[in-house]
């Protein structure tokens, strides 16, 4: 492939953050190098296939990582176009005004944030207007303010979510229909199919990054996307304060790439990664680690359980069922005077997916599934610097992660079972998720208003290398209980706006 020697910005990763900042960037007059280290996911049969997608493992990346005892795992991470926005559930909620204060935890504190909710309330607008998320202004009674309607109506409930909506409002709770982000407006190309919420989308009507962000980039003009690039390090002049260029095998030739500007979207895991296989004389520890010691720090994924309830009484045919959200627990509730978390839909878990993990025949867990509705309960864990991403001598990425805030989490799975049983469904099975689930990673280039006590600046550059910017979800302070993708693409946005500022 012929690549100029010489970009004005060169962007290495094409997930949410990176693609939203190229699309607010791009244009005619602009070079724009964007590398990633995946190809385009094909739009194939496979993509709705259980079997392929969760028990074969297809499209996961298949490298090993390590825990921080050492022992390997295989990390449930996507590499393509789009990054594991591919594979995500598609709900874009705003998070709360009180997510960017610092506030008490029962297992100790959310931090602040170096900007407001308001500071990115425009770009939650332009971020869902071009995700297409779907949503009702005032359902959600937690909803932060917001100055306009969502690009599009809510997605109704079918029958049995909606009449567990009606259940859970008699009991004095307020269930909201979660904002969504699919082709579903009129001569839109969702099906409402139930294989969306862990799946790639065959008919391209999710609105990943690849979709809503990339392909509409590369419209614009002016940026060039180069698949199957793996960026090995980022390298600066000799006074270590600005990067010059990439380092980069494409098509098994390794090559050095100049930029005026250079950003890392690889994901919170592998650009802290990326930032420390870059150190050098100036930055022994890794690039953006000479004052904090905080590059790879601070890792968080959420506190995840799935809850499958089930009623003997009733089949469920609900084919979309992540429709419905609860926050009535998200912060100090009638409960509990702390955060416990929040609660959502997800997909349909079908018997292959359990097969996966359960020896048991499919035959018997179709029986299940056919009488289950299934849920998410989401807890916020807490930064902590021993939660980190490392890099071992050979080149394998460490996770080394011990899960908090775990009281918290428990009470929420507690108390939404009672509920599920209270609304007719007395069996509830459930299953925290491991350190192997990585969609919802965050934290590890925490950004703030000190070189000592984070790594990124307010608008996300490495404090010490003037040019050198990570845009993705490393930036995250705290991970909130709330799917971080749509505050990923509005801070790209505002990022975006910046750096456009700046004449880059």
């Amino acid at each position: 492939m012929t690549l100029a020697a010489h970009y004005d910005i060169i962007i290495v990763g094409s997930g949410v953050g990176g693609g939203a900042l190229a699309h607010r960037l791009a244009s005619p007059d602009k070079k724009i190098l964007m590398l990633e280290r995946g190809v385009r996911l094909p739009k194939e049969a496979d993509n709705w296939s259980v079997d392929a997608v969760f028990k074969d493992k297809k499209y996961v990346s298949g490298e090993t990582w390590r825990d921080g005892d050492g022992n390997e795992f295989e990390p449930g991470i996507y590499y393509y176009v789009g990054g594991n926005s591919k594979f995500f559930g598609a709900a874009t909620v705003r998070f709360r005004e009180q997510d960017f204060k610092e506030f008490a935890c029962k297992g100790g504190t959310s931090p602040g944030w170096p900007i407001s909710y308001a500071d990115l309330d425009s770009y939650y607008d332009r971020a869902e207007a071009m995700m297409g998320t779907h949503g009702e202004r005032g359902d959600d009674p937690l909803e932060p303010p917001r100055k306009t309607s969502f690009p599009y109506p809510a997605m109704g409930h079918e029958p049995v979510i909606q009449r567990m909506a009606d259940k859970l409002r008699a009991k004095g709770l307020r269930p909201f229909r979660l904002p969504m982000a699919v082709d579903y407006q009129k001569d839109g190309n969702c099906v409402r199919c139930s294989t969306c919420d862990g799946f790639p989308c065959k008919v391209g009507a999710k609105g990943d990054a690849e979709r809503s962000f990339i392909d509409p980039a590369l419209a614009k003009g002016g940026i060039t996307l180069v698949t199957g690039a793996m960026v090995h390090r980022i390298l600066t002049n000799s006074a270590g304060n600005r990067a010059t260029h990439v380092e980069v095998t494409i098509d098994g030739e390794l090559r050095k790439i100049e930029g005026d500007l250079i950003v890392s979207s690889c994901g919170a895991i592998n650009s802290a990664a990326l930032m420390l296989r870059s150190a050098n004389d100036q930055h022994k520890r890794g690039l953006g680690n000479n004052e904090s010691d905080l590059v790879g720090r601070n890792y968080m994924a959420h506190n995840n359980t799935i809850i499958m309830a089930l009623s003997p009484f009733e089949i469920n045919r609900t084919s979309f069922q992540k429709t419905l959200g609860l926050n009535d627990y998200y912060f100090a509730n009638a409960e509990k005077p702390y955060p416990l978390g929040h609660i959502q839909g997800v997909g349909r878990l079908r018997p292959g997916m359990l097969a996966a993990e359960v020896p048991l025949p499919k035959w018997f867990l179709s029986k299940i599934t056919d009488h289950s509705v299934d849920w998410l309960a989401m807890s916020e864990d807490l930064p902590d610097p021993e939660n980190r991403v490392l890099v071992d001598n050979d080149g394998t990425i460490r996770l080394a992660y011990r899960a908090n805030n775990l009281e918290s989490h428990g009470e929420l799975v507690r108390i939404w079972k009672r509920h599920l049983r209270a609304c007719g469904y007395p069996v509830a099975i459930s299953r925290k998720l491991g350190i192997e689930v990585s969609l919802h990673q965050c934290g590890t280039m925490r950004f703030g208003t000190d070189a000592k006590t984070s790594v990124l600046t307010p608008h996300n550059r490495v404090w010490d290398v003037e040019n050198l910017y990570v845009v993705d979800a490393s930036f995250l302070p705290s991970s909130t209980s709330l799917n971080p993708s749509l505050t990923i693409a509005a801070q790209a946005l505002r990022v975006g706006d910046h750096l456009a500022g700046l004449g880059h």
